[in-house]
């Protein structure tokens, strides 16, 4: 009960004046970023793996945009009316800055929203307005964006036309989201996805996916994950070793 308290108390403290972001990562895409891990019920089993403990060196935006010190489960605000669990936004901070102490504060830009095709997300759209609208407000306290972080495309599996567009529909929303942003080499790392809401088009997107040919794009390939029992959505321990992947495609492509 105390750690229950203790978590809800962290949950709601703002950061002090002075911890502000120096590096800033947005995670946006659809249900497997914003997280399910832990979601074999209808509610989320409350377990917080080791490599999703808070850490004062990472911070969140919220939905009000302010910091506040990052906490399980991330996207809870900014996913609404979904039931949200463990995502590999956590993980993965934590991951570079056990591998790099001196990396700095990170600030986490939670964006993704669950059950989202690509064109949800294209230019114009609620969805890529509030992406652009946060991550302009994140640059505020003096932060610099380090990468995107996008993981979506199971949604895009129910039929042949979304599939089959689904890779122009991405290269233009990445290069959109560069250009409104004034960052034409801004660092992209994508997941493959590894599940489908219809399998018989996911290689299909996986195909898209894993040949974006654009400067400064990299993608790791989910497949081999681990999953709830609605065979859509990653596990906690999945979750965790895909942060960890990211952080180091991060660190050995992106980081000087």
């Amino acid at each position: 009960m105390l750690l229950f308290f203790f978590f809800v108390a962290l949950a709601g403290s703002v950061c002090p004046e002075e911890v502000k972001p120096k590096n800033i990562f947005i995670l946006a895409g659809q249900s497997n970023m914003a997280g399910r891990g832990g979601l074999n019920t209808p509610k989320w089993d409350g377990k917080i793996p080791f490599e999703s403990n808070p850490n004062p060196n990472i911070l969140q935006l919220t939905l009000n945009k302010s910091w506040v010190q990052a906490h399980e489960p991330l996207h809870v605000e900014i996913d609404y009316n979904k039931t949200v669990g463990i995502g590999p936004g956590l993980p993965f901070a934590n991951a570079i800055l056990a591998k790099d102490p001196s990396f700095g504060v990170i600030g986490l830009v939670p964006c993704a929203k669950g059950a989202t095709k690509i064109k949800q997300w294209a230019l114009g759209t609620r969805l890529y307005k509030r992406l652009v609208e946060r991550t302009k407000a994140s640059l505020q306290s003096g932060g610099k964006i380090q990468a995107l972080i996008w993981y979506q495309g199971e949604s895009d599996t129910n039929k042949k036309a979304d599939a089959e567009s689904y890779k122009s529909r991405l290269e233009k929303l990445f290069q959109d989201f560069r250009r409104d942003l004034n960052s034409p080499d801004l660092p992209i790392i994508m997941v493959a996805i590894a599940s489908a809401e219809g399998p018989a088009l996911m290689e299909t997107v996986r195909e898209a996916q894993l040949s974006i040919n654009l400067n400064n794009v990299k993608c790791i390939d989910a497949k081999g994950s681990h999953f709830n029992t609605d065979k859509l959505h990653l596990d906690t321990a999945s979750q965790v070793l895909l942060g960890q992947k990211l952080a180091d495609t991060f660190l050995s492509t992106f980081s000087h």
